[in-house]
């Protein structure tokens, strides 16, 4: 099965049963087999078809988009929680400034930020990896993929995003961090913004990367400095926003148009998502 695509979820989608049963086991003993070495050569020609497939599928729906901001972190904090509602506030600020929010289409921390886009009139994008029949999108997606594979998951949220934006979370969040900063180190990608948020969360590991890892050699102290740590949405906003304007040239915030009445609002029209209309990106391709 290549990757799925469904657009806006109804706010009455069932929602997971737990939310610490998000991302647990998998579907088919299949995807195991997938990296447990040498198989049988046409059911690996098989399996290299299902993945150019999962990869078109995902190019093809997250072209249009928009500039995406990708917020990463936990699934199991729950509304209300301190990281969920910092979530929800970034995703908002985000939308706001014309970014398309990307997070893994679950609950917790990509609940709230999807929940924060949605509520400032943004608009929101679920990438999720296939897995058990138990999980499902949050219901503030506009736009949700399904993969089966976690490698092409993770390439379409790099590949579309303009920026990073990491809020507390376990193994996952810590992959996706970690392999963001190897990419930027390695100049795999160009050097995007990546956000920590919580600085009381993440103090343990940057003690470890200036006072076990620096010392020993393993890194160096501007890798560090690639790792930016607030607990301020404006502060990670305004990051973000100047790189995409200066490095990146992107224009978040076209000038409006007398001649093509962008000055004037109809009254049939919402006025959040107006706003958000009015800021969003240009309908062109980003600069290569």
């Amino acid at each position: 099965m290549a990757a799925t695509v469904s657009e806006k979820p109804s706010a009455t989608l069932p929602r997971v049963n737990s939310e610490r049963s998000w991302g647990k086991g998998t579907r088919s003993r299949e995807e195991q087999q997938f990296l447990e070495g040498p198989s049988w050569r046409v059911l690996e020609l098989h399996r290299l078809n299902r993945i150019t497939l999962e990869f078109l599928r995902g190019f093809r729906t997250l072209h249009f988009v928009g500039p995406c901001v990708t917020v990463f972190g936990s699934a199991r904090f729950p509304a209300g929680h301190r990281w969920y509602e910092l979530a929800r506030t970034m995703g908002g600020r985000l939308a706001e400034e014309g970014f398309t929010v990307m997070t893994g289409g679950g609950p917790g921390v990509m609940e709230g930020a999807n929940r924060g886009a949605r509520e400032a009139g943004g608009r929101s994008v679920g990438c999720n990896i296939e897995l058990p029949n138990e999980q499902n999108p949050n219901p503030y997606v506009d736009r949700f993929l399904e993969f089966r594979y976690f490698f092409v998951r993770k390439v379409m949220m790099v590949k579309y995003s303009y920026g990073f934006v990491v809020l507390p979370g376990g193994f996952g969040t810590l992959d996706e961090v970690f392999e963001t900063a190897t990419l930027i180190q390695t100049g795999k990608i160009a050097g995007f913004p990546l956000v920590l948020m919580g600085r009381e969360y993440w103090r343990d590991l940057f003690e470890l990367m200036r006072d076990s890892m620096v010392p020993a050699g393993t890194i160096e102290p501007s890798d560090i400095d690639r790792l930016k740590l607030t607990d301020e949405p404006d502060e990670a906003v305004d990051l973000i926003v100047r790189y995409a304007r200066d490095k990146a040239g992107l224009r978040l915030k076209p000038r409006r148009s007398r001649v093509l009445g962008e000055r004037r609002l109809s009254p049939e029209v919402d006025p959040p998502a107006a706003a958000a209309a009015a800021n969003s990106p240009s309908p062109v391709d980003p600069p290569p």
